[in-house]
């Protein structure tokens, strides 16, 4: 009895190895294989006519870029001065919105005035008072109206009107109620008395001095005119 052994009659596995090489190395020609093998067809020459269809497809973009370009500049100075609009507007609400509340305080702190004019402000309604004006100090509001300053009619209301020789200008000579304003707005004028430059003050002068001049000369006339009857008697007497 034959006993075949394990593995007779299989073929062995094993790795593969596959010489792929286009040129023998042995020979040093090429391959049937390699040389049957069809190459990269070459890119044509660019001819004049394809040169120039390139130049203006450049020149094309080069515009659409620059196209583009001016949009957003344009479009980017749109929003730009959108945004400040914007601003301005919310700060000019705000200012408005402001300006109400703090008319309709106006009136108290009149009567915080007059009470300070008058020495009432004591305990309680003195600290009340103070805190007022510091809260309507940290929210923009200014009190202005001071004697002795340039009457402006933009800022000032006259309700009295005088001439005097103390003034070089048209001045404010009382504040018979303070103004106030936020920022540029005036919330209220201050309502003054004003006195213009008294034309006559200078000539008042002159004839003045101009009257006592004559008063001189007339006593010394009178002085004189005395001295002669007095010598004129003493001789008749004689």
């Amino acid at each position: 009895m034959v006993t075949s052994s394990p593995g007779e009659g299989e073929e062995k596995e094993g790795p593969v190895i596959r010489d792929r090489r286009r040129i023998d190395p042995e020979t040093g020609e090429v391959r049937a294989q390699a040389a049957a093998t069809p190459s990269a067809p070459e890119a044509p020459a660019a001819s004049g006519d394809g040169a120039t269809g390139t130049g203006d497809e450049i020149s094309s973009l080069k515009a659409q870029l620059s196209e583009r370009l001016s949009d957003l500049q344009r479009l980017k100075a749109e929003y730009d001065n959108y945004r400040k609009r914007v601003e301005r507007d919310r700060v000019a609400v705000r200012e408005q919105a402001l300006g109400q509340v703090l008319t309709e305080l106006l009136p108290v702190l009149d009567d915080i005035g007059r009470a300070r004019e008058h020495d009432e402000l004591h305990g309680g309604f003195k600290s009340v008072a103070e805190s007022l004006e510091a809260i309507t100090g940290k929210l923009g509001l200014v009190k202005y109206g001071e004697k002795g300053e340039p009457f402006d009619p933009t800022v000032h209301e006259a309700l009295m009107h005088s001439l005097s020789p103390e003034v070089t200008e048209t001045s404010v000579v009382e504040v018979l109620q303070p103004g106030y304003r936020i920022g540029e707005r005036i919330l209220r004028p201050a309502r003054v008395a004003v006195a213009d430059p008294d034309p006559d003050a200078g000539k008042s002068g002159d004839e003045a001095d101009g009257r006592s001049g004559e008063t001189g000369e007339a006593g010394e006339a009178g002085s004189g005119e005395a001295g002669e009857s007095g010598g004129t008697a003493g001789g008749d007497g004689a």
